[in-house]
């Protein structure tokens, strides 16, 4: 053996040696260090399949993207949905393998209704993530406790809603983000949150937008990156410059992969067609490498009204964050399931409750859960759920998609009401 020979072997066994502590040290790290040219490309490393998903969900009808690599342990998950009026299949599927291809397990979801209400998109963002980490093929796949969404437009004011109600997830991006109903502001957005919008775009103006993003908290990290001569459409077809940013943020966000933070940090390291950028460099991923609490079992959801395909000149306060100290647990009635409440936000006047179910020893197929309302309470919305009453009597029963629970699994339910928020005792029980 040569001499040279003897040091190619020895630089080579230094290289796989430091690749194999940084993953070591991380262990959500996924594929080859990051060049500038491969966060351009529109394929990642990794090969990638897809399948179908079925309507009835708390969603439309969907696809499922993701790397068919199962060596390398499980993905961080991407839900992304729609603008107002407009389809996944049309707006943002060229999004999905070109993602996965990057290492994310990716479900882009058609709504409920092309008319749905911003907050309602937010909803179902969330049911999607709960249908992808709990129920569908690839689900052992994903790791749940790394989730994010992404949305467009009237689907960007969606991922705004959905961060706000479940903060647990990693990171939200909203591409050309309008507003949710009532005007959200972000002073209790706690998720990683990016905008990505256009210079040209004249129904989420930048005025808008400047507005709206001045409320996220300084202690949120946060970006927002304008596209140069794009108008409100850009996300609807295949953007390289919208993707090298993106997939920095989930990378660093949802693998906890600060290889990527080249990219964004000090200065973007491609500023090419980029109009503005405004960041809070550095980012760190909260926590570095180490595992992630768990999400919320399933979405909530906050107070809608008709839906708006164009943001309001002036966000408004949202109801204030107030959560119950821990849920309130109720015996069940039968042993077949268990319910227990929290409130999730009260503000003057009323209030937003989940409650828990959670099946016994055995699986359940159907459950019904009852409770007697305190005196000058009424409920408004129920979501996830059908609720039926007689006076102050209340009985909320599964919806068509989540009655079927597994031995020890839960489902949630959310609702509106007005009055003061109490700890109601409940019961479950189950045909």
């Amino acid at each position: 053996m040569t001499a040279a020979t003897v040091v190619v072997l020895g630089l080579l066994s230094m290289t796989i040696a430091t690749h194999a502590a940084s993953a070591a040290g991380n262990p959500y790290q996924r594929g080859p260090n990051p060049t500038l040219a491969s966060v351009s490309a529109t394929r990642g490393t990794f090969a990638t399949a897809q399948i179908s998903v079925p309507g009835g969900n708390g969603f439309g009808s969907g696809v499922i993207y993701y790397p068919t690599d199962t060596s390398q342990g499980t993905f961080g998950g991407v839900a992304i949905v729609p603008g107002y009026s407009a389809l996944f299949a049309n707006e943002e599927a060229w999004m999905g393998p070109w993602l996965a291809s990057f290492g994310f397990v990716v479900i882009g979801i058609e709504t409920n209704s092309r008319t749905d209400s911003a907050d309602a998109r937010g909803t179902q963002l969330l049911a999607a993530l709960d249908y992808l980490t709990q129920r569908s093929a690839v689900r052992d796949r994903v790791d749940p406790n790394r989730l994010s969404v992404v949305g467009h437009s009237a689907g960007g004011a969606g991922v705004l809603s959905a961060l706000l109600r479940r903060p647990t997830l990693k990171a939200g991006v909203g591409l050309a983000p309008g507003s949710p109903v009532g005007d959200y502001r972000l002073s209790n957005d706690r998720v990683p949150t990016m905008f990505i919008s256009g210079q040209r775009d004249t129904t989420v103006t930048r005025s808008y937008l400047d507005g709206l993003y001045s409320t996220i908290p300084a202690s949120t990290p946060s970006a927002w990156v304008e596209i140069t001569g794009v108008d409100h459409l850009f996300a609807t077809r295949a953007n390289t410059t919208e993707m090298r940013v993106l997939i920095p943020w989930l990378k660093i966000f949802l693998d906890d992969d600060t290889r990527y933070t080249q990219f964004l940090c000090p200065q973007l390291a491609d500023s090419g067609n980029v109009s503005m950028y405004r960041s809070k460099c550095p980012y760190v991923p909260p926590g570095g490498s180490s595992p992630s609490p768990s999400p919320s079992p399933s979405p909530s959801a906050s107070p809608s009204a008709s839906p708006s395909a164009s943001p309001s000149a002036s966000p408004s306060a949202s109801p204030s964050a107030s959560p119950s100290a821990s849920p309130s647990a109720s015996p069940s009635a039968s042993s077949a399931c268990t319910a227990s409440y929290r409130t999730v936000n009260s503000w003057s006047g009323g209030f937003q409750g989940e409650v828990t179910v959670t099946a016994g020893a055995s699986a359940i197929n159907g459950w019904t859960v009852g409770w007697t309302l305190s005196g000058g309470q009424t409920i408004n919305q129920v979501w996830n759920g059908t609720l039926s009453a007689n006076g102050s009597a209340v009985r909320v029963t599964n919806a068509s998609y989540n009655g079927s629970i597994p031995a020890s699994g839960s489902s949630t339910f959310g609702f509106l009401g007005t009055g003061t928020p109490s700890a109601p005792s409940l019961t479950c029980t189950s045909p």
